[in-house]
């Protein structure tokens, strides 16, 4: 069989406020709901791919990991229950991951790696939201999503404020289709996860963070791993370049800032032109809500002005102790 990739690039953003705005007509039910719930700071949903097993043992050890600390266990895609001394082995043999692996082996990326015979993904949910509820959509979303199609296994952690589920997907569907993760996809997901959420009765949304007025942007996996072992030439500099210009040597180019200021604008605009409809057909409060919510957005500041801005705090916290004790 043909193997194909699973692209969801054509997808468009889950709140998009510009089509909203411009849009003929008032805004349908669902797009109300959606705009409500990104005003009113309904709690967001959380996806994310926390890497992969490319090999037999790695697939066994993450088996073991999101089981021992499972509430319940770890839960398959046959609503049976994983346990046991050998369990691990015996859901690599079942899912047929040796053959796969086998099949791979000799099978390298562009990175010398061969390709991944499970993806790891993690759901999540604030602090406060009941674990029972935040389980049950992901299996409701799992069965939607990859029965029939894409093996799985998941299991609810309640080890964290958070609760959250993890759940490890076959790379190779049944039919030989090989699930290739983009952003669009984990858009998607998100808006899946939170329509669970909401028909279970827990308050639910899934927009960008660029539409909430948030500017932190994640790390690059790679960027963020060699952070935590304290060994990331990227950050090195990006610190070195934060205490020339918080020590007043320099003024750093900072281009990322530009790019943030030109979306903030376009959020804005579209956020004051939405407002400006919904106002149109009569809906005061949500049009109060909206404006709001536009004029609560915080300042536009990248990883490098914050930077900047915490070590000249404390530099004037640490002259601000000497002249105390002089």
């Amino acid at each position: 069989m043909t193997k194909r990739l699973i692209d969801l690039r054509s997808q468009t953003p889950l709140l998009d406020i510009v089509s909203y705005a411009r849009g003929r007509g008032p805004l349908t039910r669902i797009q109300r709901e959606y705009v409500a719930r990104t005003v009113r700071r309904v709690p967001e949903v959380v996806v994310k791919v926390s890497g992969g097993a490319r090999t037999l043992a790695g697939v066994e050890r993450y088996f073991k990991y999101i089981e021992k600390k499972g509430v319940t266990g770890l839960e398959t895609d046959m609503d049976t229950r994983a346990g046991g001394a050998r369990f691990a082995g015996d859901l690599v043999r079942d899912w047929d991951l040796d053959l796969e692996a086998l099949k791979h082996y000799s099978k390298k990326t562009a990175r010398g790696k061969p390709p991944k015979l499970v993806h790891n993904i993690t759901f999540s949910m604030p602090e406060g939201t009941s674990p029972k509820i935040v389980f049950e959509a992901v299996r409701r979303f799992a069965l939607n999503e990859w029965a029939l199609e894409h093996r799985y296994a998941m299991a609810l952690h309640t080890d964290t404020p958070r609760p959250h589920v993890h759940v490890a997907v076959k790379a190779m569907s049944e039919q030989g289709v090989r699930l290739n993760i983009k952003k669009a996809t984990l858009r998607a997901w998100r808006a899946q996860f939170a329509a669970q959420l909401n028909e279970l009765g827990q308050a639910a949304n899934a927009t960008e963070r660029a539409v909430r007025g948030e500017t932190r942007t994640h790390k690059r996996t790679e960027i963020y791993r060699a952070a935590q072992r304290n060994d990331s030439d990227h950050m090195r500099v990006a610190h070195a370049r934060a205490l020339r210009e918080a020590a007043g040597d320099i003024r750093v180019t900072d281009p990322g800032h530009a790019v943030m200021h030109r979306t903030r604008n376009y959020v804005l605009a579209a956020w004051r032109a939405l407002q400006i409809k919904v106002r149109a057909t009569g809906d005061e409060e949500l049009a109060r809500d909206i404006d709001e919510f536009a004029d609560a957005m915080p300042p536009v500041r990248t990883e490098h002005a914050n930077r900047v801005k915490q070590m000249k705090e404390v530099a004037a916290a640490q002259r601000g102790n000497r002249e105390h004790v002089h």
